[in-house]
């Protein structure tokens, strides 16, 4: 919960030290700008303040790691939602009212955050896990983003350390295997996703694994 809340932060705090003209800028994912981006960030804030205001007195079906699904296939950018994104990040026109937005949302969100009970259970996407779990997974989302944010912005400040390993074990989970541990935790998530090449030393190092690369997660 706590470890949801510093990556939130750091997170929120690097979209608000950005200029109007990184918004222009291309982010790590694919196809999108760093405007898309932030978008994409209002609507997974709404998708938190959703998510932990509807309880579930369901069976648990999921927990931080298998609430993640895995492809193998990036993002075509065809997708219904994707393309809604771009054409409503467009439509701010002016960064501030995005950003305005961004901190209106997403205040709300890490507030309601803190005031979770860690053991409710929430249901979102025909899924049932508990409120620590949810958060737990949205420490990966956080981290993840935070890395795409930054990806062509070198003055911008990274993710925090503790939510790159924490993204790191996740992944690891996920993939069933441990990483080289010549590999950064940062080069890890990189890799591991399909948000850079891995080079010829880093391929040699990962063996088998590398067949299996990117996890495409969504």
């Amino acid at each position: 919960m706590d470890l949801f809340s510093r990556t939130w932060a750091a997170l929120h705090a690097a979209v608000a030290s950005l200029s109007d003209e990184d918004f222009a800028k291309p982010s790590g994912c694919r196809g999108w700008l760093v405007r898309d981006l932030v978008c994409h960030l209002v609507i997974d804030a709404q998708d938190v303040l959703i998510t932990l205001v509807t309880p579930s007195s369901a069976a648990l079906t999921h927990d931080a790691v298998s609430y993640w699904a895995v492809s193998s296939e990036p993002p075509s950018g065809e997708d219904p939602l994707d393309a809604l994104i771009v054409r409503l990040a467009a439509a701010y026109e002016d960064p501030a009212l995005l950003k305005f937005h961004l901190d209106d949302v997403g205040s709300a969100a890490g507030r309601a955050a803190d005031l979770a009970d860690p053991g409710t259970r929430v249901a979102t996407q025909d899924m049932v896990l508990t409120a620590g779990d949810y958060l737990s997974a949205y420490v990966l989302e956080w981290t993840l983003h935070h890395l795409d944010l930054v990806a062509h912005l070198p003055a911008a400040a990274p993710p925090p350390s503790e939510g790159l390993a924490r993204t790191r074990q996740m992944l690891e989970k996920i993939a069933g295997t441990a990483f080289p541990a010549s590999f950064s935790d940062e080069d890890v998530l990189l890799v591991a996703t399909g948000r850079r090449e891995p080079s010829e030393a880093e391929r040699e190092a990962l063996g088998d694994l590398a067949a299996r690369l990117p996890f495409v997660l969504g």
